[in-house]
Formats: structure tokens, sequence, C-alpha cells
């Protein structure tokens, strides 16, 4: 039998071996389970949640066996997987079947295939970027980089802006403290890089076209632009800053650009022209450029009705129409065309374009809705067939449910028009549409 004061030190020993020294040797554990032998790994329901706990940067592929696009995809994650798991950080690459687990998908939104997300400390975002082996690579190297990477030297920033891509804008704080950006830096990470340069030469001032510092850089390397911020440095002005630089000063519109108006909450000057290609265009588009650096409290996009004929017909424009037509759109079903302003004239097209943001400052609006043909065809065009599947699936089932509960004859059954998804729903649609697959 142990003496009095030896069961006491067994009973501490025991009370210090608490539940808190588990989570270390669970954590070995999931790690011997989820070997980082460079291969993707194949998650299930059972332990998918371990996985993303065990792992600080997981890339996880939601796919569908019969997804065409899914299957395309799966060769580059195979290449990139090899390399990920060599970095100092590693990135580990796994998919899941979300056809099979669907509790899964539901409770990550999964509404196409394939859809990819970063789980950052089992914490997800939507993954953007590119999906090709070598820049998916590039991307998720920079991704898993300091919050604000320190440039110390002109060929560090060069380094920096090659590494970092084209997928998203690039912030470089020249002469900037650090501390002033960090927070911001964590906020807006997944939607740009940013940096500070703490020593660069004159000859770099001049590259990138600022006088004095501090002064905040921000590149579209996308659309080769580019615009500065010398201050205040304050974080109110700073974010204002920010978030009005994380769009070019004028988006293109496409299936591939329109997501990145979700999350913004301005305005949008549209300018609908016969084809984006032309000469025309081009000249229009500078103009617009020039007029979104001094109207920020707005986004300036444009659409060619040759490239996009779906989506400008949603706003009531023809073939038949002159072009190019302006108007003001809120991002969802609801537009504004201004008195007396709504089309460009060929000649002095800069002062038009100033005459029709004064009028809608001025209030000289018509107030509009999206047509629900135009949407419907928009939709239909945009989405990928997958989505329509999709949604013909739903009100399927809510018809053989309804049958069901009220037992009518066969003849008695109405079925469901392509009509009945709302406006709203439609552009929800439209904004994951490139995530949907598609028959080939």
């Amino acid at each position: 039998m142990l003496p009095p004061r030896s069961i006491l030190i067994f009973t501490v020993g025991l009370l210090l071996l608490s539940p808190s020294s588990l989570p270390s040797i669970e954590a070995t554990e999931q790690k011997q389970q989820f070997a980082v032998d460079g291969k993707v790994l194949e998650l299930e329901e059972s332990n998918f949640y371990a996985a993303i706990s065990t792992f600080d940067y997981m890339l996880v592929d939601f796919y569908a066996p019969w997804c065409g696009h899914c299957k395309r995809l799966s060769p580059e994650l195979d290449k990139a997987a090899a390399i990920l798991a060599e970095l100092k950080q590693p990135v580990v690459i796994a998919k899941v079947d979300a056809d099979k687990y669907s509790r899964v998908a539901s409770k990550h939104e999964i509404d196409g295939f394939p859809t990819l997300k970063i789980f950052m400390h089992g914490v997800p975002t939507d993954y953007y970027g590119p999906r090709k082996a070598d820049l998916l690579v590039r991307f998720l190297k920079k991704f898993v980089a300091p919050d604000v990477a320190a440039l110390n030297s002109d060929s560090a920033i060069s380094e920096f802006i090659e590494e970092a891509g084209k997928s998203f804008p690039i912030f470089i704080g020249f002469g900037l403290n650090e501390s002033a950006i960090s927070r911001l830096a964590v906020k807006y990470k997944k939607k740009a890089w940013f940096s500070v340069a703490k020593d660069f030469s004159d000859k770099t001032m001049e590259f990138y076209d600022f006088d004095k510092v501090p002064a905040l850089v921000t590149l579209h390397p996308s659309y080769n632009e580019q615009s500065i911020f010398y201050g205040p440095f304050e974080e109110k002005f700073l974010e204002d800053y920010i978030k009005q630089s994380l769009l070019p000063l004028a988006l293109p519109i496409n299936q591939d650009t329109l997501k990145l108006l979700k999350d913004d909450e301005r305005k949008i000057v549209l300018t609908i022209v016969e084809d984006e290609n032309d000469e025309r265009s081009k000249g229009l588009v500078k103009l617009l450029k020039a007029a979104a650096s001094a109207n920020r409290d707005l986004v300036f996009a444009f659409v060619g009705f040759k490239q996009c004929q779906d989506f400008a017909e949603s706003f009531e424009v023809s073939k038949k129409m002159k072009l190019p037509k302006m108007i003001v759109w809120d991002g969802n079903e609801e537009y504004f065309s201004v008195i007396g302003s709504d089309s460009v004239e060929e000649e002095d097209e800069g002062s038009q374009i100033t005459q029709f943001l004064q009028g809608y400052k001025e209030g000289s609006v018509i107030q509009k809705r999206i047509t629900s043909d135009s949407y419907k065809a928009l939709r239909n065009s945009m989405i990928g067939i997958g989505a329509v599947i999709l949604v013909l699936v739903v009100l399927l089932v809510v018809t053989v449910m309804q049958s069901l509960k009220e037992e009518p004859s066969r003849d008695q059954v109405d079925h469901p028009s392509s009509s009945a998804a709302s406006p709203s729903e439609a552009r929800e649609a439209l904004r994951s549409g490139d995530k949907e697959d598609k028959i080939d």
C-alpha cells in the first residue's frame, strides 16, 4: 500500500494529465492517418472533419463522378499535390465525392461541380484561382505566405509581383509601415496580395509612377492597370481605398467576372457597346477608366452586345438599338436610365459620360426592372446546362411530393414552368455558373 504522500503525488500527477494534453496526441494520430505523401487524399463523410482539422492548409475538391470538368481537373490536382506537399508550409489537396456524401456538400453550400475551397486552420473560403497545375501551385504558395510580404530590394519587388500572378490585385506599400496595413491585409487576404517595400531605388519609383512616400500602389496585372494612393493612411480612408480598388477601373462583364461584383455594394455604371473588340469601344473604355478614377463611389463596367447578347437584352437593348448605351445597375434586378443621356454619340464621348453621371447623381432617372423573359434567357445562356438541370430536378421533386400529398389523377398534375425561379435566384445561379458542369 502506498503511503499518504505517494498517493497525493500520484493523484496530482493524474490531475496534471488532463484532457488539455490530449489534442497533441490526437493530432499526431490524425497526421499518421492522413499521410502527406504528395497524393490527393480521398475523403469520406466519416473522416472529412478530422482531415480539415489536422492540416493548417488544405485545398478540397468537391466533385461528382459524372462531371466532365471534374475529370479534366483531377490530373492537374494530382500534379500539384506532389509539389505542394514538399513546401516548408505544405498544402494538402483532398477531394470529396459530393454526389455520394451529400451532407458534407450541403453543409458547405456546394451547388456546382467542381467546387474548390481552401480550408485555413479549418475555416473554408472559396477558391477562384487558376486550375492548371503550375499556376495552381504558384497561387497556393503565395496563399500560405505571410499576410504582408516584406520586400527589401527592387528584385524582391519584381519577384513578388511575378509570383503573385494575375488572378488578384496587388497592393504594394512603398515606405509604408507594415502595421498600418496588416489588419486590412488579413481582412482582404482572400481577394488581394499585400506587401510593403522597405528598400527601393529611384528607378522603381519612376517605373511605378509615384514621386513621394508613403504611397500605396495598386496593380491589376490582368487589365494592365495601376493606381496610387498617397493617404491619408488612417484605417478608415485606407480601407475605403482598398475596397474600391479590388476591381479594375473598367470591368469587362462576362461569366468569369460577374462573380467579382457579388460582394461590392456600389452601383454599377454599365456601358453596352456593339462589339467590345472594335476600335471605338476600346477608345470609349479608356474614357470610362478616366471617369472611374474620379468617381470611386461607383463601379464602371462594359459589355459587348456581340459578346453577351442575352445579358444586354436584359436591359431592353436590341439589335436595332443605337449603341453605346449607358445605364446604372444595382447588380440585381433594378437599373436606372438617365433621362436624355442614355446613348453615347460618337463625338465628344467624354462630355457625354460626364453629363450622364451628373444626371444620375442629380436624380434625373427612370427606375426600371429587368424583365423576366430577358433574365430567363440570361440565366439559361450563361449558368450552364448543369444548373438548369438542377433547377428542373428540384421542381420535379416538389411536383412529385405535391402529387403524393394530394393524390390527383395523372392527367390532373400541372407541370411546373422554368419561370418559377425568381430573378434573384437566377442571379445567384449566374454567379456560381462557372462551377456548373456542362455537357460536352
